[in-house]
């Protein structure tokens, strides 16, 4: 009995047959996914919404103030933080068995830490979007310049042709 080393492609491919003909006979992509869905196990959401530090049951270290200073608060919490690492070293040595309150601390700065981080992902995605299209406007103008650069030099070049030849 002989047996196949992959197993056979799925059927799909021949709802492309005539495609090499008609680009249009292949079949319209299925519709976005909205709201939730399971991938590997894992229920996600199609909304980008960043859940509050309140609803992951961690209280909120710095003001939920909306004019927030994130370079200050992230400075604070990260003093914060080297602050709550060394009074951990020193509990170790001490007292070690009361690490685990200082643990449930430096972990809920961490989580403090990575909120502001995430909070400010939106504004780091467009400004990359940003730079990358002003870069991509610099690179075109710059070949626009290369092509009319080029341009004048073939008709300079031309032109002195047509002269080498009329003048003999």
């Amino acid at each position: 009995m002989a047996t196949a080393t992959y197993p056979p492609p799925p059927p799909y491919y021949r709802l492309y047959k005539d495609y090499s003909e008609n680009p249009n006979s292949a079949p319209e992509p299925p519709p976005p996914i909205e709201g939730t869905y399971v991938c590997f196990g894992g229920n996600y959401t199609t909304e980008d919404v960043l859940p509050s530090l309140e609803e992951q049951g961690v209280p909120q270290l710095y003001p939920k103030d909306s004019n927030l200073d994130y370079k200050n608060e992230l400075r604070s919490l990260n003093r914060e933080l080297q602050l709550h690492i060394l009074e951990l070293a020193d509990v170790l040595v001490d007292r070690p068995s009361q690490y685990a309150k200082r643990i449930g601390e430096i972990s809920s700065i961490f989580k403090n830490l990575h909120h502001l981080l995430n909070s400010l992902r939106p504004h780091q995605a467009r400004a990359t979007l940003i730079h990358i299209m002003e870069l991509q406007i610099q690179q075109r103008k710059q070949a626009v310049e290369d092509i009319k650069r080029r341009r004048e030099e073939a008709q300079r070049l031309l032109k002195d042709a047509y002269l080498t030849l009329d003048g003999q």
